[in-house]
């Protein structure tokens, strides 16, 4: 019997991780449809943005490495430190450097039980232990992630508002939190969805960051601002924390259309102002539909994200509403492998999607259109 030939072999706990799943566009046939599945802006992006993607450059010339241009651009309209401030390919590459740096085999990365399906990836990819607190009501708890803490615990992961469910922590609990942990310990607060939440409370996290050497806090140009294709993102914190990303990230990681695009975001406020408002509304009115179809077991989570985390728990099944809204030319996020198997994650999307989700779910309870 002939011996199996040598071959580069993972490390062990490379092998046990399942590789991030995004969110599809098409249906079971193949038919494309209208993604309302990965949290994309309706609306599009400013067209401030759009005409600098339209501009001219040198394909052959490297961006700047540092992205100063737009550090100092997100700076100023979130009034930080600029040197405080590491632009990379999406929140998500700067959350793996941060990771990276602090954890290894051995260590433990803390979350809730339901929260942005990357963060358990992050921890197995350098081999540490994700350990996922109790929720409640589906969303964060203090207390729970607290109790999760050991001695073995390098980094606690927060997604707020969070994602999968859209529930959203007040400052005061977040600072809570905070006080709670070791000094050694990082908290990370990952605002991905941080400028669909009211203006008075988009700042208090970056004031936790700039008084504390262990709080991160990371941004995304992916949802608001529209420009997900462009893949920048930022995190701000203390000087030490900073330089651990910025040894960690790639060389020139974000590109020169992706600076361009996120520069010129950053100067059309109104554009962000308005996907906040048009989103506030239409997720509202879906909401008030959902809450009409409670006698028919189906509820919403509280959110003050882009989506809604719907329930099933009586006779219309998740399955059932995701083949459904697939018929009517709609993609929502189905979430049995984060333990969620009677929800969907629906993103808001236009005042025309919002009307035939609607129209969809009440077809299904039998109810009038």
């Amino acid at each position: 019997m002939s011996r199996p030939k040598p071959r580069p072999l993972a490390k062990p706990w490379i092998s046990e991780i399942h590789a991030y799943v995004p969110g599809k566009s098409k249906s079971a046939s193949g038919k494309p449809l209208v993604k309302l599945s990965a949290n994309e802006n309706p609306l599009g992006s400013s067209p401030a943005a759009l005409a600098a993607l339209a501009e001219a450059h040198v394909a052959a010339d490297y961006p700047d490495p540092d992205a100063r241009a737009l550090r100092e651009s997100i700076a100023g309209v979130h009034g930080l430190d600029p040197a405080l401030i590491v632009c990379g390919t999406g929140s998500g590459e700067l959350l793996h450097c941060i990771v990276q740096a602090l954890c290894g085999p051995g260590d433990k990365v803390a979350m809730s039980r339901y929260s942005f399906s990357l963060y358990p990836l992050l921890a197995q990819k350098v081999g540490a232990t994700p350990v996922f607190a109790a929720p409640e009501g589906h969303g964060a708890s203090v207390d729970n992630l607290l109790a999760a803490v050991t001695e073995r615990t390098r980094v606690v992961l927060l997604d707020n508002p969070n994602n999968p469910v859209g529930t959203f922590l007040p400052p005061s609990e977040v600072a809570r939190l905070h006080a709670g942990l070791p000094a050694d310990v990082l908290l990370v607060i990952d605002e991905a969805y941080g400028e669909y939440v009211d203006p008075a409370f988009q700042t208090q996290a970056f004031a936790l960051a700039k008084a504390h050497e262990n709080v991160l806090v990371s941004r995304t140009f992916s949802k608001a601002y529209g420009l997900a294709s462009e893949r920048v993102g930022w995190v701000t914190g203390s000087a030490h924390l900073i330089d651990l990303v910025n040894r960690m990230r790639g060389a020139f990681n974000v590109s020169v259309s992706g600076q361009k695009a996120a520069l010129a975001a950053l100067s059309d406020q109104t554009f962000v102002a308005a996907s906040r408002e048009h989103n506030a509304r239409e997720r509202t009115r879906l909401a008030e539909a959902i809450a009409a179809l409670g006698n028919h077991g189906i509820s919403a989570s509280p959110s003050e994200a882009n989506f809604l985390l719907v329930h099933f728990e009586g006779a219309v099944t998740a399955a059932q509403a995701l083949e459904a809204l697939a018929d009517a030319g709609y993609a929502v996020r189905h979430l049995p492998s984060q333990g969620l198997p009677n929800a969907l994650r629906i993103t808001i999307g236009t005042a025309e999607a919002t009307t035939d989700v609607i129209a969809t779910l009440r077809r299904l309870c039998g109810e009038a259109a």
